[in-house]
């Protein structure tokens, strides 16, 4: 398995904190980055924390975003949707040439619960614009933080769906998947694809209210 250094924008929240286990767990170098580093290095501590005392040797370490980005081979932005555009911006010098995985999912909530917001582009493509440099492609967005932070050793019950423009881009993100379903990434398509996948999100946050679960997304008939 290829092994890469990965920085997880938004890597205190709860997504980007499952995934950035889920990824050094299996032997990724995992930066967490925050508008802090300090948030982020606590972030990081606890994570490494967890894995050793599963028996993992995991090389984990917390900086602030532009520092973790630069420092990256594959950049994950697990961010909220409100200030997405000037983080990527920000960034956007520290991205150039990186693979660039974005698991936005732009969504609002009300008294009637979760729905896509109605946008020109989905947050994917975007960062794609606002970071033209970048390989951006779109993955992540359906898995459960919950689950990302339980104790399953691969959630086999889900399938990661990961589009983009980028081939190769593409490919990096699909063997990533791996370290959290045992499985390779499902190419569903291009990048403007990320329309469809992000407001979808919506639709299992409503299942899991109904149902009391942790729902995900899986591919049949591959």
């Amino acid at each position: 398995m290829t092994t890469y250094r990965i920085a997880v924008i938004g890597g205190t929240g709860p997504q980007g904190k499952g995934l950035a286990y889920r990824f050094a767990r299996h032997g990724h170098e995992v930066v967490i980055g925050s508008r802090t580093a300090e948030k982020a290095v606590t972030t990081a501590h606890e994570v490494a924390d967890r894995l050793t005392a599963e028996g993992h040797a995991p090389v984990l370490s917390g900086a602030a975003n532009v520092e973790a980005a630069a420092g990256a081979e594959v950049v994950l932005l697990s961010v909220p949707y409100d200030g997405h555009d000037e983080l990527v911006a920000s960034l956007a010098d520290a991205l150039a040439g990186k693979v660039v995985v974005s698991c936005v999912n732009p969504l609002g909530f009300d008294k009637r619960g979760a729905y896509g917001l109605d946008l020109e582009q989905s947050a994917a493509e975007t960062a794609s614009g606002l970071a033209p440099d970048a390989r951006v492609v779109g993955a992540f967005h359906h898995v459960s933080a919950v689950s990302l932070w339980g104790e399953e050793e691969y959630l086999d019950h889900d399938d990661v769906l990961v589009v983009g423009d980028d081939r190769d881009a593409k490919e990096v993100a699909q063997e990533l998947a791996r370290a959290v379903t045992s499985r390779i990434g499902v190419d569903a398509g291009k990048l403007r694809l990320a329309r469809q996948l992000e407001p979808l999100t919506a639709v299992l946050i409503s299942i899991n209210r109904t149902y009391k679960v942790r729902s995900g997304i899986r591919i049949t008939g591959l």
